[in-house]
């Protein structure tokens, strides 16, 4: 695909955002079947293999050239907990373990409505336990998401240190979902600049959480004590519905001592880095995220 405007991308994605109220079946199809055609380009150039973490769950392998043994990306894809996969991320995984100079293993944690919460929070502690035990030290292992996996990459973090297991030595997150209360006034400033809308994410606070409690710091990692916790990297557009709340955990995180860097993206709207073939923002911001655990 062509390099297009950031106007020009948002327009297409949202004539193919699946409604709220599409059954969840049909939703997973549209999502997968529309990001897949955004990440053909630079899937064919990486190198990928199944894993398997337990027998109801799996992760792929996602090597390029630059890929290094010294280190490793524990990837958690986007679709608000309840759609997407490895297989509709390939590209975004490949220009990673490009960028990061690392192996990636994706993971296809549990969705909602089947597994609620904390099913998927569940799996990204046994994926983390599981490069573990294949002599992966912790300080080895970055976790990084986008959106919903964003936000599993911290529910992660947060995980482990309520189980006194070895922290690893940071993470990464795109455009994450930090409150599942959807607090801030960008959800109202931003609702013609973003494609996800109210009505989405309410959706998925209903599926994923089936009546738990919004501010239960797992779940919404703003609402969680912080202090203790790794080195992190956040990115979010000023587009995004979401930039405020992203923004408070920022500030709070700083707070408490927690070594942050944030990226904020001018104009950038809700997970523009699954685009980064046809924008040049979204390869930037990868650019960055490598250096990042390049760094780390």
């Amino acid at each position: 695909m062509t390099r297009q405007t950031p106007e020009e991308l948002l327009a297409i994605i949202r004539s193919f955002v699946p409604d709220p109220e599409t059954p969840i079946t049909g939703a997973r199809k549209e999502f997968s079947a529309f990001f897949d055609e955004f990440q053909e380009d630079a899937a064919g150039s990486a190198r990928w293999e199944r894993a398997f973490i337990r027998p109801d769950l799996q992760g792929y392998w996602i090597t390029t050239p630059e890929s290094r043994d010294d280190r490793v990306v524990l990837f958690f894809h986007s679709g608000g907990f309840t759609m997407g996969s490895t297989g509709d991320h390939l590209g975004l995984c490949a220009r990673i373990a490009q960028a990061a100079h690392a192996p990636v293993l994706s993971v296809d944690y549990r969705l909602a409505p089947e597994k609620v919460f904390p099913a998927a929070v569940e799996d990204a502690v046994e994926a983390y336990e599981y490069l573990r035990s294949g002599n992966a030290g912790s300080h080895r292992i970055i976790p990084v998401g986008i959106s919903a996996g964003g936000t599993l990459a911290i529910s992660l973090l947060l995980s482990l240190r309520e189980k006194g297991i070895p922290l690893p030595a940071a993470a990464a997150c795109m455009s994450p979902m930090v409150d599942m209360l959807f607090s801030g006034e960008s959800f109202t400033r931003n609702r013609g600049a973003d494609w996800i809308t109210p009505a989405s994410v309410s959706s998925v606070r209903d599926r994923y959480l089936a009546g738990r409690d919004p501010k239960d710091p797992i779940a919404s990692p703003l609402h969680a004590p912080l202090k203790g916790m790794p080195r992190l990297y956040l990115q979010a557009g000023t587009h995004e519905v979401l930039v405020d709340s992203i923004t408070s955990f920022v500030q709070k995180a700083r707070w408490a001592g927690v070594p942050v860097q944030f990226d904020l993206w001018e104009g950038m709207f809700h997970c523009w880095q699954v685009f980064a073939g046809q924008l040049a923002e979204g390869q930037e911001a990868l650019d960055r995220l490598g250096e990042f655990v390049r760094n780390a």
